[in-house]
Formats: structure tokens, sequence, C-alpha cells
């Protein structure tokens, strides 16, 4: 049985709440309703959470969802535990609205000194087109010490999808005083990065003032593959791709400038995700598909699973929490509207 603590009214956001009527569920015993004495308002303790009309097994659940994070395909999960397809997508749309609450919770912290990498990963979706077409490109922002990925954020390859993912590295900027994002050939990170967190420096003197980077926000890339068939003028191999404020300590060693972190969990995330599986038909059919597994992956892989490398929760070891969440404590989260 699964200890349901209500603290507020999921109405009016108050905390006196008092017992009204108990009740009887399928598979979870017996449960007490509560009444808020401001508005007057009864609810379950579920209202508004993943268990909130819920009447399957918890253990059955957490086996799926376990599956599912693990490169079993929703029709092989189907087969396995003998339940609709329909049922596991719901769980599925359930568990991943949970991403916002965490996100908006690991927003809320202050850091001292974050280094992300930046890097994309490609996969097909609906149908086999050419790579500037797919909708299966996934931006991949992951903070190198404690592995906590930042954003999986999938579409097409285009200006709008490096934007969207980059916006929470700019609401990252305002609560961090030193940041590094590091990527490897892709310059539209720096660019859009630029674009959208931003400062003018103003020095006192005449004319137009420099626009920078935030201060402390630093980008860098690697530029890869040979140019010694390239006419022109070649570009380093390393280089702050947009301008830097003045005041930004300027620390990076040229040798540690790489997305090789990345990488590996790109390698990952193809063994983890059948919709990134090749020569399969378990992909996703269209983008919101493949975005739900992305939310689905993102949730356990920073709350509740260690990391093979640093034997701890990704979010532990970044300082958001002070041990992984349980599926219990998940369950019990608000859901994002």
């Amino acid at each position: 049985m699964i200890e349901l603590p209500v603290t507020v009214c999921p109405s009016c956001q108050c905390r006196e709440l008092k017992p009204h009527t108990p009740y009887e569920t399928m598979n979870y015993g017996e449960r007490t309703t509560y009444q808020c004495t401001a508005c007057g308002r009864c609810f379950s303790p579920t209202t508004n959470t993943f268990l909130a009309g819920i009447r399957k097994p918890l253990s059955l659940i957490v086996h799926v969802i376990k599956a599912r994070t693990e490169g079993m395909g929703v029709n092989a999960a189907c087969r396995t535990f003998g339940i609709s397809k329909n049922t596991v997508l719901d769980w599925e749309r359930r568990f991943s609205c949970i991403k916002q609450t965490l996100l908006l919770y690991a927003l809320l912290q202050i850091y001292l000194k974050l280094i992300i990498e930046g890097d994309e990963l490609y996969t097909k979706v609906g149908k086999n087109v050419p790579p500037d077409e797919s909708l299966g490109w996934t931006v991949v922002l992951m903070d190198r010490a404690s592995r906590f990925l930042w954003e999986l954020k999938c579409g097409r390859k285009d200006r709008k999808l490096f934007r969207r993912a980059l916006r929470t590295l700019r609401k990252l900027i305002i609560r961090t005083k030193d940041i590094t994002l590091i990527t490897d050939g892709e310059r539209r990170y720096g660019n859009i990065l630029f674009e959208i967190c931003h400062e003018l420096v103003r020095t006192g003197k005449k004319g137009r003032p420099r626009k920078t980077l935030k201060k402390g926000a630093k980008v860098r890339l690697k530029n890869k593959g040979s140019q010694a068939h390239k006419k022109g003028r070649k570009r380093p191999k390393y280089e702050a791709p947009c301008p830097e404020h003045p005041e930004t300590v300027q620390d990076i060693d040229l040798r540690a400038i790489h997305a090789n972190h990345c990488e590996a969990f790109n390698s990952s995330l193809r063994r983890h995700n059948s919709a990134f599986r090749r020569e399969t038909n378990t992909y996703a059919k269209n983008e919101k598909a493949l975005q739900r597994t992305l939310d689905l992956y993102w949730v356990v892989h920073n709350f509740m699973r260690p990391h093979f490398t640093t034997k701890e929760v990704p979010a532990v070891a970044l300082g958001i929490l002070d041990k992984g969440l349980s599926w219990e404590q998940l369950f019990m989260l608000p859901l994002a509207a």
C-alpha cells in the first residue's frame, strides 16, 4: 500500500485540510478524501497526479515503464505484460508530464559552475526520408560532471529546434555564476544562444554599446574534420563562435573542449530507447510520440537511475536532491498542465 501525503489543496493551495470520507480502491486498499477548510472543495489524495483514475496494480506499471526505458518496444511490452497499447501510451503520457515539474524544480536551484555539452542524435520518424527532412533530430544538453540531462528536444534540424532547446540554457544562465557550453562542430548553439541571451557592455565611450553574452557565460566550439583540401582561410580547431563579456573569466583548457560524454550518451540512448534502433520498425511514428519517449527517459535517467560512471543518480550528483526518487514519489508529484 502506498503512503499518500497530502499537503495542499489543488484549487487554492491552502494547507489547512481535514479528512472527509474514506473510500475503498481496487488494488490500493482504503483511502480518504480531504476537504479544504478555505474553499470547501473535497478531493482525493491522487488528484492531479499520475495515479488519478489508475486501477492497475502499481507493480505492473513500474515493470512496464522500466521495460520501456530499457529498450523494449511498445508492442513488445503489450505482448509481454498482457495489456493494451492504449493503456501503455496513456501511462507514458502521464509519466512524461512529470518532466515539467522536475525541470522547473531543477531550474530553481543556484549553481556555482557548470560545463554543458551539446550534441545531436538522429533517427527516422514515420518513414525513411533524407536527414535534412527528418523530424527525428534530437538536441542533447548534458552537464559534464553529473551527467544530468538538461534537455532532450526532438524535431527538424533547424533554428526552431535549437532555439527551443537553448531556452532552458538561458534560464540556467540566470541561476549560475559560471556556465560553459561546449559543442562539436555545430555553430548554431552559440549563435542562437547569443541571440536570446545577450547584454550590452556600456563603457561610457561614444558609439553603440557592444553586444556580448551574459557575464559568466562561455561558448566553445571544436571544429571537426580536416580542411586541408579547402581553399581560403582555415578555421581554428578551437574557437568562441560569439563575443563574450569582457569580465567573464577565461579558464577553459583547450583539451577539455569536446563533447565525448554526449557522444557516449548517444550510444547509450540507442540501446535504451527503441525509437532510435536501426534496421527495425520500432521507430516513432510522429514527432510527438518520439518526444514522449524522450521525456520518459529523461525522468528515469535524471532522478532514479544511478549513472554507471559516477555511481550516483545525476540529480544527486548535481546537488538537486539528497537521494534519488522512488516510484511512489514520482507517481505522487503534481502533473504539469
